[in-house]
């Protein structure tokens, strides 16, 4: 071991080892070869292969608590030789280390008490009302809150995701399988796994999974290449059945988002199908089974077919506002072709991300997402500290120079919109071919 660390590896030699067989990454001048803990990396295969071959520090203290370091020189085989620190990676360390230092990873508030809270009222009222009243507009209104509902548990099932929202590990899976999959019916592991993608790729459009819509959505022209998705391996065709639906993005993208909870619901099932190895995915799929016992059974205790579909509508379309959310932090944000990196962690993320502006007592309704910059920053910090780091930020862009982009809600439906429109718009124009001058790009791919 002794000779190993003292072992020089240069990026060139780093570069080399990218595949699953043979994966090197270097932290903090340390280069560590964990082919081997591949498949055991809590957070997937999908990061460690997406930066391999790179210097990974900013990607890896953004992720990862202090106690994680113990568990590298297991891994180390030697120094990078030619290892540089930008100054806006040593800002951005200094920071992450200031908020550490006061507390703030380890103090999580008070939101997840009252959100479970909530979603138990939410929850005894939609069941009390189907069960015990015969009024239609009541049956109706019981739909909205199973929506609002799911809303609410999404944003535990996010938060649980990112670090421990209850100190005991076992309570903190329980509520994990509980607020995701019991009571929404989408796997957490798929959850993890498509959301560790984004964030580690954010707004890569050949390896951020929340950018990859096709045939439905194209946010750029730059798809229209019918490039290669490295999260679903396979290629984004686009052809002429994505040409038309494309071609009218910016009319039906509030009605599939009404929607958008069926292809969770498939995509979860999926995941738990197929043969990729899911930790713990017996948990997870008998999580899924208790979704799909109790909720049909609640609709089919509703008198008629007719306020059964209208139950289900309502529940879909009101939790299809968050569905617009995810969209909203990220479609009108700049975009990039090619693989993700490393050591420009601050710089992509903040590129690729646009916050919601919005008075504190509106935070309950964008469960941390309004400050969407700050959390791709600092994924392990807890929402409730979301706006007291923000002016840190801001700040910290302002002396570097790069993008701090925050609009209100109504705005950046406007700019979504917008960008949808001028892919769409493209699209249709079936005579000429595919634009492929990168200043029309720069001009017109965001709107």
């Amino acid at each position: 071991m002794e000779g190993e660390q003292k072992r020089h590896i240069s990026s060139d030699e780093l570069r080399k080892h990218v595949v699953a067989t043979d994966l090197w990454i270097s932290i903090q001048g340390k280069v560590y070869d964990v082919t081997g803990w591949l498949k055991d990396h809590p957070g997937g295969d999908l990061p460690l292969r997406n930066l391999a071959g790179q210097d990974v520090t900013d990607a890896f203290v953004a992720y990862h608590p202090g106690s994680a370091w113990k568990h590298l020189d297991r891994f180390l085989i030697g120094h990078l030789s030619d290892y540089q620190v930008t100054d806006v990676s040593k800002d951005y360390r200094r920071l992450l280390a200031e908020f550490s230092k006061m507390g703030l990873f380890e103090n999580k508030g008070h939101i997840s008490g009252v959100s479970l809270v909530l979603i138990a009222i939410l929850f005894s009222a939609a069941v009390y009302g189907v069960l015990f009243s015969s009024c239609a507009l009541v049956h109706l209104v019981c739909g909205g809150m199973m929506g609002f509902l799911w809303i609410q548990s999404g944003w535990m099932g996010h938060d649980s995701g990112h670090y421990r929202i209850v100190e005991n590990a076992k309570l903190n899976r329980f509520t994990q399988i509980l607020t995701g999959n019991c009571l929404t019916g989408i796997s957490i592991a798929w959850w993890k796994r498509n959301h560790n993608a984004h964030h580690i790729a954010c707004n890569c459009l050949e390896f951020d999974p929340d950018l990859q819509h096709m045939p439905l959505f194209a946010v750029s022209s730059r798809l229209f290449s019918s490039l290669t998705s490295f999260y679903y391996d396979r290629k984004m065709n686009f052809d002429a059945a994505a040409r038309f639906f494309v071609s009218y993005q910016h009319w039906t993208f509030y009605p599939v988002m009404c929607f958008a909870r069926i292809n969770l619901f498939a995509q979860s099932i999926v995941l738990l199908l197929s043969k990729k190895k899911v930790p713990n995915k017996w948990q997870e799929i008998l999580g899924l089974m208790v979704f799909w016992v109790w909720y049909p059974l609640l609709v089919s205790c509703l008198p008629n077919w007719g306020e059964r579909l209208m139950f289900v509508v309502a529940s879909f379309v009101v939790t299809g506002i968050q569905h617009i959310q995810f969209c909203l932090n990220h479609f009108s944000s700049s975009v990039f072709v090619g693989p993700p990196t490393g050591n420009d962690w601050f710089e992509k993320q903040t590129m690729g991300t646009l916050d919601i502006s919005c008075s504190p007592w509106m935070d309950w309704f964008h469960g941390g997402l309004q400050f969407q910059v700050e959390h791709h920053l600092f994924p392990r910090l807890p929402r409730c500290h979301l706006r007291k780091v923000a002016p840190f930020v801001r700040e910290l862009c302002k002396k570097h120079k790069l993008p701090y982009s925050s609009a209100s809600f109504w705005e950046a439906n406007v700019m979504t919109v917008r960008t949808l429109r001028a892919a769409a718009l493209q699209a249709q124009d079936l005579a000429k071919p595919v634009p492929k001058n990168l200043v029309w790009e720069a001009v017109n791919t965001h709107g």
